[in-house]
């Protein structure tokens, strides 16, 4: 006998515990896993437009807040935001949840971490969708015009300074700098906690080797790659040149008259290029 709609459908949130921190994970849905990884200065509430569409195409989604953000506890040192802690976070968050394999999707820094996520758990990934930023390398090697896009990634390095500018004449620095309105002061309710918003910039501070170029695992696995045309912040070449990175089946989308956050600007157009992916791609 099959449950009820609104079973299936319903949405629990839980406590999983991590090395150095207590993570809150959105759990819903019934169906192959769907891992939704969010990025800065977001947390899993970025993906609220996605969330329903995908437990009614038939997934169960995942989406934790990451260390630091949301919900979920507050590591005080800059060497707990390193790439090794945040991928270990989202294989302990499987394990938590009795998942063998998921879809992943990521999102600006939550791209970034499915990327390193993917290239070290292949045997645990059905598919990687990665949104807005491509692959590590191919951003490494992304030439001026990704340098001059990615500018702010050096002056987040300057501790205190950083804080003091972005929060300065109730955040002016942020609301311009992202040209977002409604998300702006999600954002700011979030970061006016102590700590949070050094938080989220511990990620550039942790990670700021990213920006020389190394070698990485192939990745065999299925991976889409999205940009869209109006992203303040990243260069269409590095999701372009990272379909040369990628061993496995590739595909890459353009959305045309979207900002980076184009899951919130154009969720029909992003619902049905995700959803119709996924189910290509079933376990």
């Amino acid at each position: 006998m099959s449950k009820p709609s609104n079973e299936r459908q319903a949405i629990e949130h839980h406590t999983i515990a991590v090395h150095g921190a207590n993570l809150q994970v959105l759990v819903g849905g019934e169906g192959p896993e769907v891992l939704l990884v969010h990025g800065f200065p977001d947390d899993h509430t970025v993906w609220r437009k996605q969330i329903p569409a995908l437990i009614q195409a038939g997934f169960r989604v995942i989406a934790p807040d990451l260390r630091g953000f949301g919900e979920s506890s507050l590591p005080k040192s800059k060497s707990a935001y390193h790439l090794s802690h945040l991928t270990n976070d989202l294989v302990m968050v499987l394990d938590a949840l009795h998942v063998e394999k998921a879809h992943v999707v990521g999102h600006d820094w939550g791209a970034i971490i499915g990327w390193f996520f993917t290239m070290g758990n292949q045997d645990r990934v059905l598919s990687y969708t990665a949104m807005s930023v491509g692959h590590p390398l191919a951003y490494a090697k992304g030439g001026l015009a990704q340098k001059l896009k990615g500018w702010y990634t050096v002056a987040f390095q300057l501790p205190w300074v950083s804080e003091v500018l972005i929060k300065a004449a109730n955040w002016t620095a942020l609301r311009t700098f992202t040209g977002q309105t409604e998300e702006a002061e999600r954002w700011i309710d979030r970061m006016r906690r102590p700590g949070r918003l050094t938080a989220g910039l511990n990620l550039y501070r942790a990670n700021v080797d990213l920006i020389l170029a190394r070698k990485y695992p192939e990745i065999t696995v299925p991976v889409m790659g999205v940009w869209s045309d109006g992203d303040r912040y990243l260069a269409e070449s590095q999701m372009v040149e990272s379909g040369k990175l990628v061993k496995g089946p590739w595909e890459y989308h353009r959305m045309e008259g979207a900002s980076h956050w184009f899951q919130l600007e154009k969720p029909m157009e992003t619902n049905a290029l995700l959803i119709n992916y996924l189910k290509h791609h079933a376990a």
